[in-house]
């Protein structure tokens, strides 16, 4: 058996007021969600829980993001959840306030056959 990417979904989110990278990065995590349907997985009868789900959520401070938080609010599968540096801050004029802009992609994986070929 051999784990093979099936699906592959990007997102952005952020947060306007309040630098809180957690909720940029937990609405760049359902934007992605929002784009995709797993009406393929249902198709071929797979069982979701036996997905493996691969999270990155990009900020520019990763070390403020609730990873916890992120893998919980995934529906379906075994998640794991990396946050990396990356994602934008946007300073407002008078620099008392940032808007936190967070980048998710988001890697469904399956265990799939590995096909034998026959010896040459």
């Amino acid at each position: 058996m051999a784990l093979k990417r099936f699906i592959l979904e990007m997102g952005a989110g952020n947060d306007l007021h309040g630098g809180d990278y957690t909720k940029a990065a937990l609405r760049a995590v359902q934007d992605a969600l929002h784009h995709s349907s797993l009406t393929l997985i249902r198709t071929l009868k797979l069982d979701s829980t036996k997905m493996q789900v691969e999270v990155t959520i990009g900020v520019q401070r990763p070390d403020q993001v609730d990873a916890d938080r992120v893998k919980a609010s995934l529906p379906h599968g075994e998640v794991t959840v990396h946050v990396v540096k990356g994602g934008l801050d946007v300073p407002d004029d008078e620099g008392t306030d940032i808007a936190v802009i967070a980048t998710a992609a988001i890697a469904v994986r399956f265990e799939f056959p590995t096909p034998e070929f026959p010896a040459q």
